[in-house]
């Protein structure tokens, strides 16, 4: 691995943060049926891939599992949904767009601090859907920041508020 690599994928301190359900129950109800979800940042017991292959195809990929999201494309998508790692957005975000296919990724709301996601979304159409609490990740004891979905071509209007 080179040194850009280690920069590329270096894990933060808040990188695994595991998604509660309440989380992932907004946004079933905006994904297109009949059409195969991928989930690049999970594994099996993720509550992505539990709660929307109950309605969905799903494929789940993980670089733990060995598929490298920087790498790995599978054959056969649609719209892709996860929460990614924190660290390294603006790459995660850069490859999602280059797909030219519809995404919710949960990120962070301190990243629309970021020159980052005004450069990426320039010329598309950034939408969120927000909440009106911020998610508990994990079994953490403080909730320090609030999170959003960032979406590509999801959602039908540009800014959507959910109660959790």
């Amino acid at each position: 691995m080179t040194s850009s690599d280690n920069i590329l994928y270096s894990k933060g301190r808040n990188d695994e943060c595991l998604t509660p359900p309440y989380a992932v129950k907004p946004i079933l109800k905006f994904i297109p049926k009949n059409k195969i979800v991928w989930c690049p940042f999970d594994k099996k017991e993720s509550w992505f891939v539990k709660l929307i292959s109950k309605q969905n195809e799903v494929i789940f990929s993980h670089i733990d599992l060995g598929q490298d999201y920087y790498k790995y494309e599978p054959l056969d998508w649609d719209v892709m949904i996860s929460n990614p790692p924190f660290t390294n957005k603006r790459f995660i975000f850069e490859r999602a767009l280059s797909f030219g296919k519809p995404f919710a990724l949960l990120m962070s709301n301190t990243w629309l601090n970021d020159a980052a996601p005004k450069r990426l979304f320039k010329d598309k159409d950034l939408q969120l859907l927000m909440f009106d609490k911020r998610i508990k990740f994990d079994n953490r004891n403080k909730i320090t920041f609030s999170s959003s979905y960032f979406c590509f071509n999801f959602l039908p209007k540009q800014i959507i508020m959910e109660y959790i």
